[in-house]
Protein backbone atom coordinates (compact mmCIF):
# COMPACT_ATOMS: atom_id res chain seq x y z
CA UNK A 1 0.00 0.00 0.00
CA UNK A 2 1.50 3.69 -0.50
CA UNK A 3 1.63 5.70 2.43
CA UNK A 4 -0.43 8.65 2.91
CA UNK A 5 0.11 11.12 5.81
CA UNK A 6 -2.55 12.70 7.73
CA UNK A 7 -2.11 15.96 9.46
CA UNK A 8 -4.91 15.15 12.57
CA UNK A 9 -8.04 12.05 12.75
CA UNK A 10 -9.93 11.92 9.23
CA UNK A 11 -11.91 9.73 7.69
CA UNK A 12 -9.64 6.74 7.14
CA UNK A 13 -12.17 4.29 6.22
CA UNK A 14 -11.72 6.25 2.84
CA UNK A 15 -8.04 6.21 2.68
CA UNK A 16 -7.97 2.74 3.11
CA UNK A 17 -10.77 1.91 0.46
CA UNK A 18 -8.77 3.64 -2.07
CA UNK A 19 -6.09 1.56 -1.06
CA UNK A 20 -3.55 3.89 0.99
CA UNK A 21 -1.96 3.13 4.47
CA UNK A 22 -2.81 6.07 6.56
CA UNK A 23 0.30 7.57 8.36
CA UNK A 24 -0.88 10.14 11.44
CA UNK A 25 2.42 12.40 11.21
CA UNK A 26 1.65 13.50 14.97
CA UNK A 27 2.60 10.11 16.18
CA UNK A 28 5.59 9.80 13.85
CA UNK A 29 6.69 13.47 15.32
CA UNK A 30 6.01 12.56 18.86
CA UNK A 31 7.29 9.09 18.79
CA UNK A 32 10.57 9.90 16.99
CA UNK A 33 13.63 9.20 19.46
CA UNK A 34 14.45 12.84 18.90
CA UNK A 35 11.82 15.05 18.01
CA UNK A 36 13.80 18.08 18.58
CA UNK A 37 15.67 17.18 15.20
CA UNK A 38 12.23 17.12 13.10
CA UNK A 39 11.87 20.65 14.73
CA UNK A 40 15.16 21.65 13.38
CA UNK A 41 14.66 20.77 9.97
CA UNK A 42 11.49 22.58 9.99
CA UNK A 43 13.30 25.77 11.32
CA UNK A 44 16.18 25.71 9.24
CA UNK A 45 13.79 25.47 6.19
CA UNK A 46 12.35 29.13 7.72
CA UNK A 47 9.50 28.13 9.91
CA UNK A 48 9.21 30.90 12.37
CA UNK A 49 10.43 29.64 16.05
CA UNK A 50 7.02 31.34 17.38
CA UNK A 51 5.13 28.52 15.26
CA UNK A 52 3.55 25.46 16.83
CA UNK A 53 6.27 22.32 17.09
CA UNK A 54 3.48 20.03 16.18
CA UNK A 55 3.19 21.90 12.94
CA UNK A 56 7.39 22.19 12.63
CA UNK A 57 7.30 18.24 13.39
CA UNK A 58 4.71 17.28 10.78
CA UNK A 59 6.83 19.22 8.41
CA UNK A 60 9.76 17.33 9.87
CA UNK A 61 8.60 13.83 9.33
CA UNK A 62 7.49 13.98 6.15
CA UNK A 63 10.75 15.21 4.69
CA UNK A 64 12.70 12.39 7.11
CA UNK A 65 10.69 9.85 6.16
CA UNK A 66 9.72 10.56 2.46
CA UNK A 67 6.34 10.64 2.64
CA UNK A 68 5.06 12.14 -0.96
CA UNK A 69 1.30 12.57 -0.08
CA UNK A 70 -0.19 14.47 2.74
CA UNK A 71 -4.27 14.57 3.49
CA UNK A 72 -4.53 18.17 5.61
CA UNK A 73 -7.26 19.12 7.23
CA UNK A 74 -7.78 22.71 6.08
CA UNK A 75 -11.11 23.17 8.66
CA UNK A 76 -11.53 22.08 11.74
CA UNK A 77 -8.09 21.15 13.00
CA UNK A 78 -5.17 23.31 12.79
CA UNK A 79 -5.17 26.84 11.51
CA UNK A 80 -1.81 26.72 10.27
CA UNK A 81 -1.82 23.72 8.14
CA UNK A 82 -2.96 25.64 5.35
CA UNK A 83 0.22 27.19 4.62
CA UNK A 84 1.73 24.05 6.09
CA UNK A 85 0.45 22.03 2.73
CA UNK A 86 1.94 25.39 0.80
CA UNK A 87 5.21 24.92 1.73
CA UNK A 88 5.04 20.74 1.53
CA UNK A 89 4.22 21.28 -2.25
CA UNK A 90 7.17 23.93 -2.85
CA UNK A 91 9.04 20.42 -1.82
CA UNK A 92 7.48 18.23 -4.56
CA UNK A 93 4.89 17.17 -1.76
CA UNK A 94 1.35 16.50 -3.11
CA UNK A 95 -1.50 17.90 -1.21
CA UNK A 96 -5.10 17.07 -0.62
CA UNK A 97 -7.48 19.25 1.35
CA UNK A 98 -10.26 18.13 3.29
CA UNK A 99 -12.32 20.13 5.13
CA UNK A 100 -15.00 19.64 8.08
CA UNK A 101 -17.99 21.12 7.79
CA UNK A 102 -18.56 23.97 10.35
CA UNK A 103 -20.95 22.59 12.22
CA UNK A 104 -21.79 18.49 13.31
CA UNK A 105 -24.38 17.48 10.90
CA UNK A 106 -24.71 14.35 8.43
CA UNK A 107 -26.13 16.14 5.53
CA UNK A 108 -23.36 18.19 5.36
CA UNK A 109 -20.77 15.91 5.98
CA UNK A 110 -21.91 13.60 2.95
CA UNK A 111 -20.81 15.36 -0.13
CA UNK A 112 -17.44 15.80 2.09
CA UNK A 113 -16.88 12.76 2.24
CA UNK A 114 -17.75 11.99 -1.04
CA UNK A 115 -15.42 14.60 -2.80
CA UNK A 116 -13.05 12.84 -0.58
CA UNK A 117 -13.90 9.54 -1.83
CA UNK A 118 -13.92 10.86 -5.67
CA UNK A 119 -10.51 12.63 -5.19
CA UNK A 120 -8.69 9.23 -4.07
CA UNK A 121 -10.85 7.16 -7.04
CA UNK A 122 -12.91 5.31 -4.82
CA UNK A 123 -16.56 5.41 -3.28
CA UNK A 124 -18.28 5.56 -0.08
CA UNK A 125 -19.51 2.16 -0.67
CA UNK A 126 -16.22 0.72 -0.26
CA UNK A 127 -15.26 3.11 2.62
CA UNK A 128 -18.07 1.85 4.35
CA UNK A 129 -17.40 -1.57 4.04
CA UNK A 130 -13.84 -0.57 5.42
CA UNK A 131 -16.02 1.05 8.32
CA UNK A 132 -17.18 -2.13 9.33
CA UNK A 133 -13.69 -4.03 9.83
CA UNK A 134 -12.72 -1.24 11.60
CA UNK A 135 -15.29 -1.69 14.01
CA UNK A 136 -13.35 -4.47 15.76
CA UNK A 137 -10.36 -2.27 16.37
CA UNK A 138 -12.55 0.31 17.46
CA UNK A 139 -14.53 -1.65 20.14
CA UNK A 140 -11.33 -3.01 21.80
CA UNK A 141 -10.00 0.86 21.55
CA UNK A 142 -13.49 1.84 23.88
CA UNK A 143 -13.11 -1.20 26.12
CA UNK A 144 -9.58 -0.57 27.05
CA UNK A 145 -10.84 2.96 27.98
CA UNK A 146 -13.73 1.40 29.69
CA UNK A 147 -10.75 -0.62 31.68
CA UNK A 148 -9.76 2.19 32.29
CA UNK A 149 -11.96 4.43 34.68
CA UNK A 150 -15.05 1.54 35.66
CA UNK A 151 -12.50 -1.45 36.15
CA UNK A 152 -9.79 0.19 37.12
CA UNK A 153 -7.16 -1.96 35.83
CA UNK A 154 -5.72 -0.34 32.59
CA UNK A 155 -3.64 2.71 33.07
CA UNK A 156 -4.16 6.06 32.08
CA UNK A 157 -0.91 6.49 30.06
CA UNK A 158 -2.14 2.56 28.28
CA UNK A 159 -5.44 4.24 27.49
CA UNK A 160 -3.83 7.39 25.74
CA UNK A 161 -1.54 4.97 23.67
CA UNK A 162 -3.47 3.21 22.23
CA UNK A 163 -6.83 5.46 21.91
CA UNK A 164 -4.03 8.18 20.10
CA UNK A 165 -3.42 5.66 18.01
CA UNK A 166 -6.74 4.86 16.66
CA UNK A 167 -6.02 7.70 14.11
CA UNK A 168 -4.32 5.72 11.78
CA UNK A 169 -4.03 1.82 13.86
CA UNK A 170 -0.72 2.45 14.13
CA UNK A 171 -0.83 2.18 10.37
CA UNK A 172 -1.88 -1.58 10.40
CA UNK A 173 -5.29 -2.25 11.81
CA UNK A 174 -5.02 -6.13 11.59
CA UNK A 175 -1.07 -5.59 13.53
CA UNK A 176 -3.33 -3.14 16.34
CA UNK A 177 -6.26 -5.28 16.54
CA UNK A 178 -4.58 -8.40 17.57
CA UNK A 179 -1.75 -6.53 20.17
CA UNK A 180 -4.63 -4.42 21.57
CA UNK A 181 -6.63 -7.62 22.27
CA UNK A 182 -3.71 -9.11 23.77
CA UNK A 183 -3.43 -6.15 25.84
CA UNK A 184 -6.47 -6.34 27.15
CA UNK A 185 -6.62 -10.13 28.00
CA UNK A 186 -3.22 -8.40 30.00
CA UNK A 187 -5.49 -6.11 32.04
CA UNK A 188 -8.60 -8.21 33.13
CA UNK A 189 -6.09 -10.36 34.96
CA UNK A 190 -4.61 -7.35 36.69
CA UNK A 191 -5.77 -5.91 40.33
CA UNK A 192 -7.33 -2.55 40.13
CA UNK A 193 -5.57 0.38 41.28
CA UNK A 194 -6.03 1.36 44.80
CA UNK A 195 -9.85 3.32 45.08
CA UNK A 196 -8.66 6.19 47.04
CA UNK A 197 -6.55 7.30 44.00
CA UNK A 198 -7.36 11.03 42.60
CA UNK A 199 -9.29 10.66 39.76
CA UNK A 200 -7.73 13.18 36.84
CA UNK A 201 -9.58 14.13 33.74
CA UNK A 202 -7.04 15.06 30.54
CA UNK A 203 -8.86 17.40 28.20
CA UNK A 204 -7.41 19.54 25.22
CA UNK A 205 -4.89 17.82 22.24
CA UNK A 206 -2.28 15.43 22.92
CA UNK A 207 0.85 16.71 24.83
CA UNK A 208 3.97 16.77 23.80
CA UNK A 209 4.94 15.48 27.03
CA UNK A 210 4.18 12.19 26.03
CA UNK A 211 4.22 9.61 28.70
CA UNK A 212 6.29 11.75 31.47
CA UNK A 213 2.49 13.35 32.49
CA UNK A 214 0.93 10.07 32.87
CA UNK A 215 3.93 8.31 34.80
CA UNK A 216 4.24 11.64 37.19
CA UNK A 217 0.34 11.35 38.42
CA UNK A 218 0.90 8.11 39.34
CA UNK A 219 3.63 8.24 41.42
CA UNK A 220 1.67 10.87 43.30
CA UNK A 221 -1.25 8.62 43.81
CA UNK A 222 -3.20 10.17 41.33
CA UNK A 223 -4.26 8.40 37.40
CA UNK A 224 -5.75 9.39 34.02
CA UNK A 225 -9.39 8.25 33.83
CA UNK A 226 -10.21 10.06 30.64
CA UNK A 227 -8.52 11.04 27.92
CA UNK A 228 -10.78 13.23 25.90
CA UNK A 229 -9.61 13.96 22.64
CA UNK A 230 -7.98 10.58 22.70
CA UNK A 231 -11.29 9.05 23.20
CA UNK A 232 -12.69 10.67 20.65
CA UNK A 233 -10.10 9.20 17.65
CA UNK A 234 -11.60 5.49 18.62
CA UNK A 235 -15.22 7.10 17.76
CA UNK A 236 -17.19 6.64 20.63
CA UNK A 237 -19.99 7.03 18.99
CA UNK A 238 -20.62 5.71 15.51
CA UNK A 239 -23.87 5.86 13.86
CA UNK A 240 -25.35 4.04 11.16
CA UNK A 241 -23.03 5.26 8.62
CA UNK A 242 -19.70 7.17 8.00
CA UNK A 243 -21.41 10.86 7.42
CA UNK A 244 -22.80 10.10 11.15
CA UNK A 245 -19.69 8.91 12.45
CA UNK A 246 -17.30 11.78 11.71
CA UNK A 247 -20.63 14.28 12.38
CA UNK A 248 -20.52 12.55 16.21
CA UNK A 249 -16.94 12.97 16.47
CA UNK A 250 -16.58 16.20 18.61
CA UNK A 251 -12.53 17.30 17.77
CA UNK A 252 -13.26 19.73 14.77
CA UNK A 253 -16.46 21.54 16.06
CA UNK A 254 -17.63 23.58 18.16
CA UNK A 255 -16.17 24.05 21.99
CA UNK A 256 -19.78 23.82 22.97
CA UNK A 257 -19.85 20.34 21.35
CA UNK A 258 -16.98 19.20 22.94
CA UNK A 259 -18.07 20.60 26.12
CA UNK A 260 -21.52 17.81 26.44
CA UNK A 261 -19.29 15.03 25.91
CA UNK A 262 -16.57 16.22 28.61
CA UNK A 263 -19.24 17.46 30.67
CA UNK A 264 -21.19 13.85 30.94
CA UNK A 265 -18.23 11.87 30.87
CA UNK A 266 -16.70 13.88 34.07
CA UNK A 267 -19.76 13.20 35.86
CA UNK A 268 -20.12 9.35 34.83
CA UNK A 269 -16.45 9.15 35.52
CA UNK A 270 -16.26 10.90 38.52
CA UNK A 271 -13.99 12.79 38.09
CA UNK A 272 -11.78 14.59 40.65
CA UNK A 273 -9.89 17.58 38.84
CA UNK A 274 -8.93 18.16 35.00
CA UNK A 275 -5.75 18.85 33.54
CA UNK A 276 -6.30 21.12 29.98
CA UNK A 277 -3.43 20.89 28.05
CA UNK A 278 -2.89 24.26 25.55
CA UNK A 279 -0.17 23.84 23.06
CA UNK A 280 1.82 27.05 22.73
CA UNK A 281 1.29 29.56 20.00
CA UNK A 282 -2.47 27.52 18.83
CA UNK A 283 -5.87 29.45 18.72
CA UNK A 284 -7.23 26.36 21.09
CA UNK A 285 -5.78 27.60 23.91
CA UNK A 286 -8.59 30.47 23.90
CA UNK A 287 -10.89 27.99 24.59
CA UNK A 288 -9.32 27.58 28.28
CA UNK A 289 -11.66 30.68 29.36
CA UNK A 290 -14.52 28.43 28.57
CA UNK A 291 -13.63 25.21 29.95
CA UNK A 292 -12.93 27.39 33.43
CA UNK A 293 -16.32 29.32 33.38
CA UNK A 294 -18.09 25.90 32.42
CA UNK A 295 -16.73 23.42 34.08
CA UNK A 296 -17.86 23.05 37.57
CA UNK A 297 -14.33 20.96 38.59
CA UNK A 298 -10.59 22.26 39.72
CA UNK A 299 -8.69 22.69 36.22
CA UNK A 300 -5.14 23.10 36.04
CA UNK A 301 -3.96 24.58 32.97
CA UNK A 302 -0.29 23.18 31.35
CA UNK A 303 0.82 24.99 28.11
CA UNK A 304 4.09 23.22 26.33
CA UNK A 305 5.85 23.82 23.10
CA UNK A 306 8.98 22.15 22.78
CA UNK A 307 9.78 20.52 25.97
CA UNK A 308 9.45 16.84 25.48
CA UNK A 309 9.29 15.97 29.40
CA UNK A 310 7.98 17.38 32.24
CA UNK A 311 10.27 20.04 33.69
CA UNK A 312 10.61 20.81 37.44
CA UNK A 313 8.30 23.67 37.40
CA UNK A 314 5.56 22.15 35.81
CA UNK A 315 6.11 19.10 38.50
CA UNK A 316 5.98 21.37 40.90
CA UNK A 317 2.47 23.02 39.52
CA UNK A 318 1.64 19.15 39.13
CA UNK A 319 2.07 18.30 42.66
CA UNK A 320 0.23 21.68 44.44
CA UNK A 321 -2.86 21.35 42.07
CA UNK A 322 -3.01 17.60 43.27
CA UNK A 323 -2.20 18.47 47.06
CA UNK A 324 -4.81 21.13 46.70
CA UNK A 325 -7.23 17.90 45.39
CA UNK A 326 -6.96 15.75 48.20
CA UNK A 327 -7.30 18.46 50.47
CA UNK A 328 -10.68 19.33 49.11
CA UNK A 329 -11.11 15.98 49.03
CA UNK A 330 -10.74 15.29 52.91
CA UNK A 331 -12.98 18.44 53.77
CA UNK A 332 -15.70 17.31 52.05
CA UNK A 333 -15.59 13.96 53.54
CA UNK A 334 -15.48 15.23 56.67
CA UNK A 335 -18.47 17.27 56.05
CA UNK A 336 -20.19 14.60 55.15
CA UNK A 337 -19.42 12.52 58.39
CA UNK A 338 -20.54 15.12 60.24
Amino acid sequence: MNKIGITTTVPIEILLAAGYQPVDLNNVFITTPNPERLINIAERAGFPLNCCSWIKGIYGACLEHKIDTVLGVTTGDCSNTVMLMEVLKLKGIKTIPFAYPDRPDAQLMEPALEALAKTLNTTLDAAEGVREELKSCRRLALKLDELTWKQGVASGLENHLWLVSSSDFNQDYHKYQKELKELVEKCLKRPPYPPDWLRIAYIGVPSVYGQDLYKYLETKGARVVFNEIQRQFAMPHPGNSLAEQYSNYTYPYSIYDRLKDITAELKKRRVDGVIHYVQAFCHRGIGDIIFRNKLKLPILTLEGNDEFSLTHHLKTRVEAFLDMLQRSRRRNKTLQEV
